[in-house]
């Protein structure tokens, strides 16, 4: 059977590049792009969109089998600053969107499902370096607990009905093509709208506060290489670890200096700090990297160059 993809919250953070990249791996009208909101213009001009609301399960059923879909990735989420402002709505989203798409694989309807999970599994009890792919998750936001869930119901459906399902622990992403999506580890993106366009920073993280980031074009790369890789390579069927650099608030200001030098940071911790105290420091990823060859590109000065350089256009 010829591939045919259908990506669930395409214009958010990580679905609107995602869709630019499947489609340029597996041509244009082979990857149907879907939100409950439509997508940017080269997103609708490039392919086919389609509105979908990921919550309506007859709706998603449908567009899978007009479209004789093989695989599905569920980018749709609410993230995690958002999230605890509407709990329910982040839970029932988060969840029931799914539970969709797992129960029309466990019915043969899709071949293979990609399930983001995220670093907000982990919670203040977990080892914060270094943190291992199995460690105590006691996540405490609404976001981590959803998808902590998430991850025991997709090992329970690979365990019990054999649904290949593949999932990866994002870090923070960091990208210039979207605008800042209500995650914690938004401040990474925020920094570099807010300095050029004002040359000052006020950080809602203190200065010290180191995270795991990573760069989308290395979040993409894993993202279809775990789609891409042999079914026998896959053996975590939760989520599997991933990292690319780890930085804090100060460290991030002092690279955007070296193009900006008179930039200026402040520190104003809110709400936000309490759901990064709670997150790993750095994450040990070595069974990504060994299970299906996963390996980073981008270091922090890197990837500070290619923001500036592409929000400066």
């Amino acid at each position: 059977m010829k591939k045919r993809i259908l990506i669930i919250g395409a214009s958010g953070q990580i679905g609107t590049e995602l869709s630019v990249r499947l489609r340029s791996v597996y041509g244009n009208y082979k990857v149907i792009a879907s939100d409950i909101i439509v997508g940017d213009e080269a997103m609708m001009k490039e392919g086919y969109f389609e509105i979908l609301d990921a919550m309506d399960y007859e709706a998603v059923e449908d567009i899978i089998m007009r479209n004789e879909i093989t695989d599905v990735y569920l980018m749709a989420a609410m993230l995690s600053a958002t999230a605890e402002k509407f709990p329910m709505k982040a839970w029932n989203l988060n969840m029931n969107s799914l539970f969709n798409v797992l129960n029309l694989a466990k019915e043969g309807k899709i071949e293979k499902v990609f399930w983001p999970s995220s670093i907000a599994v982990f919670g203040p009890t977990t080892p914060t370096i270094k943190t291992p792919q199995k460690a105590i998750m006691e996540p405490s936001t609404v976001y981590g607990i959803s998808k902590q869930t998430g991850e025991r119901w997709c090992e329970y459906y690979y365990n019990n009905y054999g649904v290949d399902i593949r999932s990866i622990r994002y870090p923070g992403l960091i990208s210039y093509t979207t605008i800042p999506g209500g995650g914690t580890t938004d401040y990474a993106v925020d920094i570099f709208h807010k300095a050029l366009k004002h040359g000052k920073y006020i950080s809602f993280l203190n200065a010290e506060t180191t995270l795991p980031m990573m760069y989308m074009d290395d979040a993409i790369n894993a993202t279809i290489g775990i789609m891409k890789a042999p079914k026998d390579s896959i053996r975590i069927r939760s989520s599997y670890n991933l990292s690319a650099m780890s930085f804090n608030p100060k460290e991030i200001a002092e690279s955007i200096k070296k193009h900006i030098p008179e930039f200026e940071i402040s520190y104003e911790p809110d709400f936000r700090q309490k759901i990064a105290d709670s997150w790993p420091q750095s994450i040990d990823d070595s069974d990504a990297r060994n299970d299906w060859g996963w390996k980073h590109s981008y270091s922090l000065d890197e990837m500070t160059k290619i923001m500036i350089e592409n929000l400066k256009k």
